[in-house]
């Protein structure tokens, strides 16, 4: 990472690939202290598509490196990318969280508390991510070796802040500009085993810690659609926590100053600890 890259990433950040493509590459914050650190995986949001960036993302990952976490804060291939939306986006995606493994080997990281933590969009990335390992005993041929390969890297919890969690509901609410059906090229009568390999609510139980958060004046995603997962997650035998914040929108949740995101950070504290 040349110092411009690391100037404009912020003091402390390191700019690494976890790929071969230019936009595989993440940025990784570690706490002053010695470590080794628990993980969360950032992942943003803006409906899959491409003017949107890892930059969302970057004052949560500055603020939980200072309460003490190491933060993998990741870019991906999104509509509007050359190989982006259907598989892109997911392998991209698998790919970077994999890449702890290596990255384990030269920073303090403690993958035994790893976190994902997605926003909108994100939400339903971070939510996928703890579901790998299940793919790879679930999806066939060349499903799997898509998405989850033979050794898809457990999570010990994850956060959806505002997240589309389920994937088929947000096609049916039409949810930014029928966003999920550019992800995944169709209707779920047109591809339904996509839909059924990538949305989390198609995925239950995950099996794991879950921490939703989302405010009810979100006019983004619907509050319904996380309380719809979480009734959907404990019927399944998931443990689930489900914050609903009063008077709060969609992106007060990724504002680091905001007192939503003060009490969602708690949450994402215990989790990952």
């Amino acid at each position: 990472m040349s110092s411009a890259e690391r100037s404009a990433a912020g003091a402390g950040t390191i700019r690494l690939s976890y790929g071969p493509q230019p936009l595989h590459f993440g940025e990784l914050r570690l706490p002053s202290s010695p470590g080794p650190h628990p993980v969360a995986v950032l992942i943003h949001g803006g409906f899959w598509r491409n003017p949107y960036d890892l930059s969302l993302m970057s004052g949560l990952a500055n603020d939980l490196t200072a309460h003490g976490l190491a933060t993998w804060n990741i870019e991906y291939r999104r509509l509007g990318d050359e190989g982006g939306g259907w598989p892109g986006t997911l392998q991209d995606v698998a790919l970077a969280i994999d890449a702890l493994r290596q990255l384990a080997g030269s920073y303090p990281l403690d993958l035994e508390r790893l976190i994902t933590v997605g926003h909108s969009a994100g939400g339903e990335l971070a939510l996928w991510l703890a579901a790998r390992p299940l793919l790879a005993r679930q999806a066939n041929g060349q499903e799997r070796w898509l998405l989850a390969g033979e050794s898809a890297l457990a999570v010990s919890g994850a956060v959806s802040l505002a997240g589309v969690v389920d994937l088929e509901a947000g096609w049916r609410r039409h949810l930014g500009r029928d966003a999920v059906a550019e992800l995944l090229g169709g209707s779920p009568e047109e591809v339904p085993e996509r839909y059924r390999l990538a949305s989390p609510a198609a995925l239950l139980p995950l099996g794991i810690p879950q921490v939703l958060i989302h405010g009810t004046a979100d006019d983004r995603v619907p509050l319904e659609i996380s309380r719809d997962y979480a009734d959907r997650a404990r019927a399944a035998g998931d443990q689930l926590t489900l914050l609903e914040l009063a008077g709060v929108d969609h992106f007060a949740l990724i504002d680091p100053g905001s007192a939503a995101w003060r009490v969602a950070r708690e949450l994402v504290l215990t989790l990952a600890h």
